[in-house]
């Protein structure tokens, strides 16, 4: 909880600046943030100010901790590692693209009815930030945030946390060598146009637009992550 006698403008300040520089930080697989010894000097607070703005994005389901293991982007997706993993091991990448194909459109289709122009607004941000991506990594952590800013606007505690659990198997699975040059998206990549249709649905509370989207660009991730196998 936070000091009252602290000044809250500061602490809204730093938790702002934290949102920052963690959607501009290229994290690990994991999403594992850094030690919180880093953290602080790179924000240039003190490791108390920064608990407290850690506390505030877990409260709101942004970031969840393991002891003993550290603190990790996103929702809690299970009880423990150990139950990630041994999904992962049992499972492939042609298993959880059918899983994504099954849950994210109905995630998608609940959220073009409940979206808030904030979320809007924060799906917008992802748009533009994925494509000025400069590599396929910082392509896909935008591309990571818009898919989950969407599972946040259908305001469903439970879909998001299966969303989490499976977007924790994904980043889990061997893929295997997928990606090759160029080194960043071409301008033209799929995804930019079926990312912005499937915004615009939801925006429009377009309902069937916005599942049909989702499931469209799915398909397409499918078949051209798995045809490069």
């Amino acid at each position: 909880m936070l000091n009252p006698s602290a000044d809250p403008n500061l602490e809204k300040g730093i938790v702002t600046q934290l949102r920052g520089y963690l959607a501009q930080s290229d994290l690990a697989d994991d999403g594992r943030l850094p030690p919180e010894r880093e953290l602080s000097a790179a924000l240039g607070v003190s490791r108390t100010e920064l608990r407290k703005a850690l506390d505030v994005l877990e409260a709101e389901g942004q970031l969840w901790r393991h002891v003993g293991k550290g603190t990790f982007m996103g929702s809690r997706p299970l009880d423990t590692f150990a139950d990630i993993a041994a999904l992962a091991r049992r499972s492939n990448p042609a298993e959880v693209m059918r899983a994504r194909i099954v849950m994210e459109p109905e995630i998608c289709r609940a959220a073009a009815f409940t979206a808030t122009p904030e979320d809007i607004g924060e799906m917008r941000l992802c748009l533009a930030r994925s494509r000025q991506a400069d590599t396929w990594r910082r392509y896909e952590a935008w591309d990571t945030r818009l898919h989950r800013t969407i599972a946040e606007a259908s305001q469903n505690t439970l879909l998001l946390g299966l969303f989490d659990t499976l977007n924790a198997v994904r980043r889990a699975v061997t893929w295997g060598r997928l990606r090759t040059e160029p080194v960043k998206p071409l301008s033209d990549h799929h995804s930019f146009a079926e990312h912005e249709a499937i915004v615009d649905a939801i925006e429009h509370r377009d309902i069937a637009a916005a599942a049909a989207g989702m499931r469209a660009h799915l398909q397409t991730v499918e078949r051209k992550l798995l045809d490069r196998q």
